[in-house]
């Protein structure tokens, strides 16, 4: 269901709830460039299944109210052209809402982040920028090899496709330099939004391992014992 939260700056903005609220396992998912569309609320409804509190932010709030795109090309770069009207501190901004509304009740509870494609950028801002997330997950993030000397503040767990076209083969290359201790995985058949099957860039088996995967890393960090990371 659809829910409002508020940022610290004083925005408000509408975010897809699913799960139980309150159970163990909390958890931010973060949109493609297409808005909180019907395949990011599967997302959000897939998690919750599974175990996990949801909640997925409409980030084009700041711009555009309740936009939700397909994938045209026209769809494309309207999805471009929003985002790039966002600066990072509004977007990270909303996530730290996110993050805050699961600990209303709980100030020492743990939230986990995933995001996929913009989203999966923002997950590694979130973890390197903010001391908000116990751990992070990151689908096919093309901006994240330029800010690769970042120093994440919670486990993180990327994932990319060998033939993704939109991220070379030396930005993760680079980002595996820069961060050996992370877990990268690269699906070598697999595209970009590999795991969206509402595009035609779906990989069945890529997405199912990699998803696979991101469960049980999460599960993990969200399982492990002690507060979470300090904030300054």
């Amino acid at each position: 269901m659809q829910v409002s939260l508020t940022a610290d700056d004083g925005h408000t903005f509408s975010a897809w709830e699913a799960g139980n609220p309150d159970g163990p396992h909390a958890l931010v998912v973060v949109q493609e460039i297409f808005g909180v569309n019907r395949h990011m609320r599967q997302i959000a409804d897939t998690f919750a299944s599974q175990g996990f509190s949801v909640l997925t932010p409409a980030l084009f709030d700041r711009v555009e109210r309740d936009a939700e795109l397909g994938y045209t090309q026209d769809d494309v770069k309207k999805g471009l052209a929003l985002r790039a009207e966002i600066p990072l501190k509004d977007t990270l901004a909303d996530l730290r809402a996110c993050a805050e509304h699961f600990r209303r009740h709980a100030p020492h509870r743990k939230v986990g982040i995933i995001g996929f494609c913009w989203g999966g950028t923002l997950a590694w801002d979130a973890a390197t920028q903010t001391h908000d997330f116990s751990v992070a997950v990151s689908w096919y993030g093309g901006g994240i090899a330029a800010h690769k000397d970042a120093v994440p503040h919670c486990p993180v767990q990327l994932h990319f496709g060998g033939q993704d076209s939109s991220i070379p083969h030396m930005d993760v290359a680079a980002i595996r330099t820069a961060h050996p201790e992370l877990d990268i995985y690269v699906y070598d058949d697999a595209g970009h939004g590999f795991g969206n099957s509402d595009r035609s860039s779906f990989n069945e088996a890529a997405n199912r391992l990699a998803w696979e995967r991101s469960v049980a890393f999460l599960e993990a960090g969200l399982h492990t014992k002690g507060n979470i990371p300090d904030r300054p």
